[in-house]
C-alpha cells in the first residue's frame, strides 16, 4: 500500500472528531475512497460502503430518499446484517454528489447518531457550490491530491530521515551534497513523468514500465473527459474543448488561457467559458491560477479572473500528452526541450497539495510576469516564485522588479531550478527544484491571544 499523508489525517479525524462528518473532494482516480476503505475496516467493526454514483446508474434505491427514517429503510435493506451501532458502524457515502438532496441530510443524520458518516466525490466541489443547503455546521470540507513529491519519494523507498534531513537544508538555506542531489533531482524527475496518480505510481514499482505507466494516464484523462460529458451534457463537447486545450495554453509563452482560441470563435470573452472553467477547477482535475496586477498582501484582494492560467492536476497526465513514450526529453534534460510547462505544472501541483488553495501569478504589461504568488503570514506579505526549467536561472527581470518595488513590501523572492547551490543575491533566494516540497500554508497548533488589561 502506498503511504499517504492524508492516511494519518483521516485516522485521527475519525478517532478524535465525533461531532463532525468528514466531505472529502478531489478527482477520480487518486486514492479517496481507498484510503476511506483502508481506515474505516482498521478503526470500526461495522464498515459501510454505498456508491450512489452506481445506485444513480442503476437500482437508485436513494433516488427518493426524503427523510432520514427513508434512509435507515434502504440502508437497513442493503446492509440491515452489517449494522452495528455509532460507536462501531461507519457508513461510506461515495459519489454522494449523485444524489446532492443526501448532503442536505447529512446535518440530521449526524444529529440523530445512529451511526457515523463519512463522505467523498469527485464532483464534490461542483455540488458544494450550487447547494443552498449545506449543512456547514455538521462537516468538515477537506480536498485531496494526487500524491505529492514527498509521497513519491516514500514510495520509491526514500527514508523519511533522508526528507528530514533536506527539510533541515532547506530552511537553513544550505546545499545538498553533489551525489545526493543529482539522486534527489533524478527521482524529480521520475516524478515529472510518473505523477502521483496511485495507479501509476504502482504500476511504476512493479517493474518501471512506462507504456504500461502512460496507458493508466491515458485512461484516466479519458475518464475525467468522460465525466465532464455525464455531469453536463448540453455543455459536454464546450467542457471537452476546454479541458483538451490546456496543454496546448501552457506551450504558448504566456501559459494562460485565451479564450477565442478555444473553439477558433473571434468575440469570445471569458463570460462565455466561466461555467466550463468552474467545472474543471470545482472537479479538482485542473488547477486554477489567476493574475494579481496589484500584489498587495492578501493576494486575493486585487485577483483579475479573466486573466487565467489552468493547468492539470497530475503531471505525469501533461508528460504523457506532451512527450509520450520518449522519456528521455526529461530524463536527460535536452537543450532542445523546453521542461518550463511541465515545471510550472508541477509546482502548482505541489502548492495545491501542501494546502495553498488558491494560487496566484503576477502580470504586468511593462514587466512580464511572475509564475507564482503565495501570501507570507509570518511576514504579511507576498512571497514570489519563480520556475525555471534551463540554464537561465539568473534570467528574471520581472521577478526583479517585483522585489525591488518598495510599494509591494516584498521580503524576498524565490527563484527554483536545477541549480543544486542555495545562495542569495538582493532580495532572491536561489534553490534547487525539489525544495519546493517543503512550501507549506500549514495551521499551527495553537493561537493564543494575551489576555487584555483591565482599564
Amino acid at each position: 500500500m502506498l503511504e499517504r499523508k492524508f492516511t494519518s489525517y483521516l485516522r485521527t479525524f475519525l478517532e478524535n472528531n465525533t461531532k463532525k462528518i468528514m466531505l472529502l473532494n478531489g478527482a477520480r482516480q487518486i486514492g479517496k475512497s481507498y484510503i476511506i476503505r483502508y481506515v474505516g475496516k482498521q478503526l470500526y467493526a461495522h464498515f459501510i460502503e454505498i456508491d450512489l454514483r452506481a445506485d444513480k446508474e442503476g437500482p437508485k434505491i436513494f433516488n427518493n430518499v426524503r427523510s432520514t427514517e427513508d434512509f435507515y429503510l434502504q440502508l437497513g435493506i442493503i446492509a440491515g446484517g452489517l449494522l452495528g451501532d455509532k460507536g462501531d458502524t461507519l457508513i461510506f457515502l461515495d459519489e454522494i454528489q449523485s444524489y446532492p438532496h443526501l448532503l442536505t441530510m447529512l446535518k440530521f443524520l449526524n444529529q440523530e447518531g445512529r451511526y457515523r458518516y463519512i463522505a467523498s466525490g469527485s464532483q464534490l466541489g461542483i455540488a458544494l457550490t450550487k447547494s443552498t443547503s449545506v449543512p456547514l455546521g455538521s462537516v468538515e470540507i477537506q480536498r485531496m491530491y494526487p500524491l505529492d513529491f514527498e509521497e513519491f519519494m516514500w514510495a520509491m523507498g526514500v527514508g523519511k530521515e533522508v526528507i528530514q534531513a533536506m527539510q533541515k537544508s532547506f530552511e537553513e538555506r544550505q546545499s545538498l551534497n553533489e551525489s545526493t542531489h543529482d539522486y534527489i533531482l533524478k527521482l524529480f524527475r521520475y516524478y515529472l513523468l510518473v505523477g502521483g496518480l496511485p495507479d501509476a505510481v504502482n504500476q511504476f514499482l512493479e517493474n518501471r514500465n512506462m507504456v504500461k505507466v502512460r496507458q493508466i494516464q491515458v485512461d484516466v484523462h479519458d475518464l475525467y473527459s468522460v465525466d465532464a460529458s455525464q455531469y453536463d451534457e448540453e455543455n459536454r463537447l464546450k467542457i471537452r474543448k476546454v479541458y483538451d486545450f490546456i496543454p496546448s495554453a501552457l506551450e504558448n509563452k504566456k501559459k494562460r488561457i485565451i479564450v477565442k482560441k478555444i473553439e477558433n470563435k473571434a468575440g469570445k470573452q471569458y463570460s462565455d467559458y466561466e461555467d466550463e472553467f468552474e467545472y474543471l477547477i470545482e472537479s479538482a482535475i485542473a488547477l486554477d491560477v489567476n493574475a494579481i496586477s496589484n500584489p498587495h498582501f492578501p493576494v486575493a484582494e486585487s485577483v483579475v479572473k479573466s486573466l487565467l492560467k489552468l493547468y492539470l492536476n497530475d503531471v505525469g497526465i501533461l508528460t504523457q500528452i506532451l512527450y509520450n513514450y520518449n522519456v528521455n526529453a526529461i530524463l536527460n534534460d535536452e537543450r532542445s526541450i523546453n521542461l518550463g510547462t511541465v515545471y510550472e505544472s508541477v509546482v502548482a501541483q505541489e502548492l495545491r497539495a501542501h494546502g495553498y488553495n488558491k494560487l496566484y501569478y503576477y502580470d504586468n504589461k511593462h514587466h512580464g510576469e511572475v509564475d507564482f504568488l503565495i501570501d507570507d503570514f509570518d511576514s504579511l506579505s507576498v512571497l514570489p516564485l519563480e520556475i525555471k526549467s534551463g540554464k537561465d536561472y539568473y534570467q528574471h527581470s520581472a521577478l526583479t522588479h517585483f522585489v525591488t518595488t518598495p510599494e509591494y513590501r516584498i521580503q524576498q523572492g524565490i527563484v527554483f531550478s536545477n541549480e543544486r547551490q542555495v545562495h542569495s543575491k538582493d532580495k532572491i533566494i536561489y534553490m534547487p527544484i525539489y525544495y519546493v516540497m517543503f512550501l507549506h500554508r500549514s495551521a499551527k497548533n495553537e493561537v493564543i491571544l494575551p489576555p487584555l488589561k483591565s482599564l
